[in-house]
């Protein structure tokens, strides 16, 4: 068997990847909380899921949401983490909601 070796990043294609795994993570915590529900945003509420700015919308919400559910949302994604997830998404999944923003 032949040992893989690591993908090397250069530093901006970290960023890059930590960026697209931050924005992923905060549309995903959007909808686990469901601010959908009152979202100002008609398509939002109709689609039942954010379409807006994740980000905005979980800077403006997050306090809402008790702490040890988001440590437990957190929880559910660092378990949901593939082994073949690079450090640059392994360190984006390791923030609690509130510190995404």
């Amino acid at each position: 068997m032949s040992k893989q070796t690591p993908a090397k990043f250069t530093p901006e294609q970290y960023v890059a990847r930590f960026n697209a795994e931050k924005a992923r993570l905060q549309r995903h915590y959007c909808n686990a909380f469901k601010f959908w529900r009152t979202c100002p945003f008609k398509r939002c509420r109709k689609a039942r899921t954010c379409g807006g700015d994740a980000d905005v919308c979980l800077k403006r919400r997050e306090k809402e949401i008790p702490r040890h559910i988001q440590w437990q949302a957190r929880q559910q994604i660092l378990e949901s983490t593939p082994a073949s997830a690079g450090p640059a998404e392994r360190m984006a999944r390791e923030f609690l909601p509130g510190t995404l923003v």
